[in-house]
């Protein structure tokens, strides 16, 4: 009997480990051409991953928000780290939002998407710069390019949604899935702190596949009437303590 239970134990263990392990980024599997088709026109959000290369477009099903597609990110500049001053050819990362007059269908770099950079929290910190796009062309000083058949779907379900009554659109740039393990990796970084601010809003959605309310309050950022948890002790549980405000 009690070889019996020690090979189920072996058997089990591994699968109960791997489930019960919460940093794993999950896969999100695309709707489908056929439903991707019929949301044109339904809210949107964007996240964007830096070090993954990667812009995620969401629609609206319901209450939720549902994979669209996932672009890759043609080129970059500046590497990980926000945005700080003008000329650091740097490209941005937190929390934006997209207004109809941001966009510009008549770009040079073939169509674009103005982020907003610098929102509150940048003006806050006095960072400086403007014009900080997501773009076709390819070419990026500061921006996040993308190829013009990529930027075309993307500006095109962005346009639709605008118009179709979506009062912003709200876009995440992250420098990466965040994590807990992905933040202990870069734990000695200059930027830990600020990215501490931005890891609950990337738990949010994740956990709810509804865009975090983001707000800035003393130069820092705010999600869903919370104030974000700096402490490196408490990062980890900056998941729960969200949770419970839902």
């Amino acid at each position: 009997m009690g070889r019996i239970a020690l090979m189920f134990a072996m058997i089990l263990l591994p699968a109960l480990s791997m489930a019960m392990t919460p940093d794993a980024v999950q896969t999100n599997t695309p709707v489908s051409k056929e439903l991707k088709q019929q949301l044109l026109g339904t809210p949107v959000y964007i996240q964007i991953f830096k070090q993954e290369r990667v812009l995620e477009l969401y629609g609206k099903v319901g209450s939720q928000y549902r994979l669209l597609d996932t672009y890759r990110i043609c080129n970059f500049s500046g590497g990980l780290g926000p945005k700080r001053r003008e000329g650091d050819f740097k490209s941005p990362e937190g929390f934006y939002s997209v207004k109809l007059n941001q966009l510009k269908p008549d770009s040079h770099y073939y169509r674009a998407i103005n982020v907003g950079f610098p929102n509150q929290y940048d003006r806050d910190h006095n960072y400086s710069g403007a014009y900080l796009m997501i773009h076709g062309d390819c070419k990026s000083i500061g921006c996040y390019a993308m190829t013009n058949a990529y930027m075309d779907e993307i500006f095109t379900y962005v346009n639709a949604a605008l118009r179709n009554g979506q009062p912003e659109v709200n876009i995440a740039i992250y420098p990466f899935h965040m994590t807990d393990s992905n933040m202990r990796n870069h734990r000695d970084s200059t930027y830990i702190n600020f990215w501490r601010e931005l890891q609950p809003g990337y738990a949010w959605f994740e956990k709810y596949h509804v865009p975090p309310n983001v707000a800035v309050s003393s130069g820092q950022y705010v999600m869903n009437n919370s104030p974000v948890i700096v402490d490196p002790a408490a990062a980890s549980k900056s998941f729960l303590a969200l949770s419970k405000t839902e």
